[in-house]
This record gives structure tokens, C-alpha cells and sequence, in this order.
């Protein structure tokens, strides 16, 4: 058994908790979903998953995380999860192998992005230009491997460093600067003229919008956005001392994280309404249409070079928390060291994210289910298999190990948990039940 490291601060960890459910869920996927859904009625929505379903998922992922003190597929063993429960486990790491090989992508985009805005080639303010110019980019395959190799690297590099040193140090480096770039762009973003239309879009519900396929977008994205269902949060917690209080480390991260996404909805939505622009227009809205409206602004370059830092910041600082659960099962069931784990690891979701990587290009006509394989890989994760695993954690600490899980998020000694049963009933019973309605009536 090798010594198993642990966050230094109780503020390092709620940094890197943060730092990995702040991601491209919240700065990249958050503002195409809510204009895509209908704007305000999404966002309440979204906030009721966050606020109810995702909270007790992400405290019950705590709760094993720390008692068990392993990799998800080991602590759920340790902790008395015998027959078939460690795969759910197993399936939460293949779930991060899973959103990592596109993710990593994705997050080359925002490296060579930032690279286009600093020298000025984003400095176009004819959305349909920068369409056929992101289409080309896409489309070829040296360049878009050459940056999906260029961001797993950089993931590979931070993991390697360790709890303390890695995951820690960044996130106590990177958070910050997030949030600084993302208020920046917002306060602008705010006070552009025209900018009201897109507040009101934002924050005025509208309930006619609203199907079951706007219910499900929204839970896929709490889930998506908290990094629920893949073991992320039950690894960090894995790496807690016994005098953290999880469920006010829970919330804090849980409202980090919402506090992001509204506030990158506010960001991004207002510019494209003080532009003209279509608020519905998908995942193109980042790298199509933001550049154009940048393009219109005083110091216009300046900013889409910031927005795509802030981009590639929140991409790194998901990506390690997604490749982590499978270096730590690596270190824990396999003996495997920490630098051997992570480049192993490392390079077999690198090589996944090759036909995601041309799925835009060459291989675009390469379909599963009727998506491009970059967003069939998108749905397989967001919409099925996170619930699916979130609905089996919350089962596990709801009936399998109740009184252990109660005794590990009351176990400070300090703070109590008033609302403890009222905690555990919904891991019995309304996490599972409404994770899988809304599952099925989405399938």
C-alpha cells in the first residue's frame, strides 16, 4: 500500500472541486444550452437539479470518497459494496475516459483559439466569415490533433505533480484567475447597449418553452457541469482529512459552480443579443459567434484573447479531475506510480479522442445513432451514463451503507447536519426515482 496523499487546506480542495465542475459545462456548454432551451425557464430548472439532486449526489460521492479512501471501484468494495456495485465504480471511470477523449479536443480548440485572437485572425465581425473559418479548422486533422495533443499534455503534466503539488497548486493558481477573467467579461458583456434583451432572455422564465426535452438537457447539464456520476468528486474527497465538514464543503462547491455558470450565461448571452446574433446557435456559439461580436467591441482583440484563456483554464483545471479517478485506480488496485498511472492513462484518452478529433473532418461521416461521433460521445456521457451512475451512488448510500454515510457527514464534531435524514430520503428515493424518470422520458 503505498501513502495516500491529501489536500493540505480544506480551501485547496473546495479550489479543486470547483475547478472541476467549473468547466467547459459551465463557460462553453451552459450559454448554447440556455439558448438553445429557452433561456430562463432552462436556468430555474437547471438550478432545481443543481440545488436538490445534484447536491445530494455530490455529498453522497463525498461521504464514500473519504470513508473508503480509495479509487471509486475500491472504496465502494471497502466500504462493504460486494457482488455487482464496485462496477458502478467502474463505470464512473469509464464515464471520465469516456468525456475526456472529447473533451480534450474541445479544449484544444481553446488553446488554438486563443492562439488565432492573439494574433488577430478572430478580428472579424462577419459571424458567417468565422463560421467557414472554425468549419475549416475543424475539418483538419494535424491541426486539431496537433492541439487535443498539446491539451492533454498539459493535463497529463498537472496530474503528475500529485495531490499537493499538481491538482492543488494549480487549482490555487487557476480559480482565481478564472474568476477574475470571467467577471471582466461579464461586467462588458452587461454593459454593452442592447445588452438588457439578453438579461431578460436569461432571467425571465418562459414556461411554454419547456419540454421533457428541455427537463433532461437541464439534468444532463447539472450532472455534466457538477462532474457527477464519474467518480471525480468521490476521488478528491478521497484525498480529505477527517475534519473537513462535507456537507457545507458540498454546497460551497455546489454554488461555486452554479455561481459560474449564471454569471458566464451573463457573459456571453447579453453580447450576443446586443449583436443581433442567435442565441440558439449551438455548440458554434463559442467560436462563431462570440468572435464576431469581440470584433465589434473597443479592444475587441484583447478580450477574445482573455474569453479564450478563461476557456482553456476551465477546460484544464475539468480535464485533470476527469483523468484523476483513473490514475487513482491505477495507484490503488494496480501498485502502479503516480508518473507511470498518469502517462499510461494519459496517452490510452488521448488516442480515444482521435475519431472525436476527426470526427468534424475526415471522418464526418462516421455516425452513431444519427450523431457525428464527437456528439454521440457528448450524449453517451451527459445523458445516460452520469445518471445512470449518479442514480446507483445515491442507492448505494442510501440503503447500503446509510449509517456508515451518516456517521462520515456528521463525523467533524463541530457542525451539525440538521437536514441529514432529510439527506438520505433523497438518496433513497427522489434522486434515483427523478434521475431515472427524466432518463427515460429523455430516452
Amino acid at each position: 500500500m503505498q501513502v495516500r496523499e491529501h489536500f493540505a487546506t480544506r480551501l485547496g480542495f473546495v479550489l479543486a472541486a470547483a475547478g472541476s465542475a467549473v468547466g467547459l459545462g459551465n463557460i462553453w456548454k451552459f450559454p448554447y444550452m440556455a439558448g438553445t432551451n429557452g433561456g430562463g425557464a432552462f436556468l430555474l430548472i437547471y438550478v432545481a437539479f443543481v440545488l436538490t439532486i445534484g447536491l445530494s449526489v455530490m455529498l453522497a460521492e463525498f461521504a464514500i470518497g473519504r470513508a473508503g479512501q480509495r479509487n471509486p471501484v475500491g472504496a465502494i468494495r471497502s466500504l462493504g459494496g460486494g457482488g455487482a456495485w464496485p462496477a458502478v465504480g467502474g463505470l464512473g471511470v469509464l464515464a471520465g475516459f469516456t468525456i475526456l477523449s472529447f473533451y480534450s479536443v474541445v479544449g484544444g480548440w481553446t488553446l488554438a483559439y486563443a492562439l488565432k485572437a492573439l494574433s488577430g485572425a478572430l478580428a472579424h465581425s462577419d459571424a458567417k466569415a468565422l463560421g467557414a473559418a472554425f468549419g475549416a479548422f475543424i475539418a483538419e486533422p494535424w491541426g486539431v490533433t496537433l492541439f487535443h495533443s498539446a491539451f492533454m499534455a498539459l493535463t497529463i503534466v498537472v496530474i503528475m505533480g500529485g495531490v499537493r503539488g499538481g491538482i492543488e497548486r494549480a487549482s490555487r493558481i487557476l480559480m482565481p484567475l478564472l474568476a477574475i477573467l470571467v467577471v471582466i467579461l461579464a461586467v462588458r458583456a452587461v454593459t454593452l447597449p442592447g445588452a438588457a434583451k439578453g438579461l431578460h432572455f436569461l432571467f425571465d422564465p418562459d414556461f411554454s418553452k419547456v419540454t421533457w426535452t428541455t427537463v433532461n438537457a437541464a439534468l444532463g447539464q447539472a450532472f455534466f457541469s457538477l462532474s457527477l456520476g464519474m467518480g471525480t468528486m468521490l476521488t478528491y474527497a478521497s484525498y480529505l482529512d477527517r475534519q473537513t465538514h462535507l456537507p457545507k464543503t458540498a454546497f460551497q462547491v455546489t454554488v461555486l459552480d452554479t455561481g459560474f455558470a449564471v454569471v458566464a450565461g451573463m457573459m456571453v448571452l447579453p453580447a450576443v443579443f446586443a449583436f443581433g446574433f442567435d442565441p440558439a446557435a449551438g455548440p458554434g456559439l463559442t467560436f462563431i459567434t462570440l468572435p464576431a461580436v469581440f470584433a465589434q467591441l473597443p479592444a475587441g482583440q484583447a478580450f477574445a484573447f482573455l474569453f479564450f484563456v478563461l476557456l482553456a483554464i476551465a477546460a484544464l483545471t475539468s480535464a485533470v479531475s476527469i483523468l484523476e479517478p483513473v490514475v487513482s485506480w491505477l495507484i490503488d488496485e494496480r501498485g502502479i506510480a503516480r508518473r507511470k498511472a498518469t502517462l499510461g492513462a494519459g496517452i490510452v484518452a488521448w488516442a480515444l479522442g482521435i475519431p472525436s478529433a476527426l470526427s468534424l473532418g475526415p471522418w464526418k461521416d462516421m455516425t452513431i445513432a444519427g450523431k457525428g461521433f464527437l456528439d454521440a460521445m457528448d450524449y453517451l456521457a451527459s445523458n445516460i451514463m452520469l445518471p445512470v451512475g449518479g442514480i446507483f451512488l445515491a442507492l448505494f448510500v442510501g440503503w447500503r451503507i446509510a449509517d456508515r454515510a451518516v456517521e462520515e457527514v456528521t463525523s467533524d464534531g463541530v457542525h451539525p447536519f440538521a437536514l441529514v435524514r432529510v439527506w438520505v430520503f433523497f438518496c433513497r428515493f427522489v434522486a434515483p426515482a427523478a434521475v431515472a424518470w427524466v432518463l427515460i422520458s429523455g430516452l
